[in-house]
């Protein structure tokens, strides 16, 4: 494979797949899909390869061929042919820059846009910031994905990124706001130290 300049660059990358090993004979590789739009492989050929020895600095590359294989996809990349070239590639990365992600629809949101946002709850007067969303854990289908909050109480809570808390996000201004049902942050608190030492019943 040309091996052409790595692009050092500090957009934030979206990962679409991560190659898992050669698939075939000609540098074929099989990989783990990242996105919720696989059709993506067949919109955009043009990709980077990101890790390995160099974790900052994105590789181009040029994807001439893709299908779908029990849950995963198998990558054809302009320029690997062959079982070592494909080799050489295992473990990285296949990323887009952020502003080509799929335009989404119907109040949907990126998780990734989630992160760092904070969490105001405008059940309370003033919807007063509780914290900062740290993380986000996926659940199954029809179940709402958890936010895991930094709260200011200094606790972590995880908060059910639920349509029925009246969501509004405003990721420009890294905000999140909800109706957060009373006790929940409470209900959904781990104990602290010393509630941890007393004995439960």
């Amino acid at each position: 494979m040309p091996k052409p300049r790595p692009v050092p660059d500090p957009t934030p990358w979206i990962r679409i797949a991560r190659l898992l090993r050669p698939q075939g004979r000609r540098g074929e590789l099989l990989a783990e899909i990242l996105t919720d739009f696989p059709e993506r492989f067949a919109q955009q050929p043009s990709v980077f390869l990101l890790g390995g020895k160099q974790p900052d600095a994105a590789q181009p590359a040029i994807l001439e061929n893709h299908w779908l294989h029990k849950g995963r996809v198998v990558l054809k990349f302009q320029g690997v042919d062959s079982i070592s070239d494909a080799e050489a590639l295992r473990g990285l990365d296949v990323v887009i820059r952020q502003e080509e992600r799929a335009p989404l629809t119907d109040g949907s949101v990126y998780i990734d846009d989630l992160i760092g946002c904070v969490l105001a709850d405008t059940r309370q007067p003033g919807a007063p910031v509780v914290g900062v969303i740290r993380n986000v854990l996926p659940q199954p289908p029809e179940t709402a994905d958890l936010l895991v909050l930094a709260g200011e109480d200094g606790r972590e809570h995880l908060v059910p990124f639920a349509k029925a808390y009246q969501i509004h996000v405003d990721v420009a201004a890294q905000r999140v706001e909800m109706a957060i049902p009373d006790g929940l942050l409470a209900v959904n608190a781990p104990l602290t130290a010393e509630e941890q030492a007393v004995p439960q019943p």
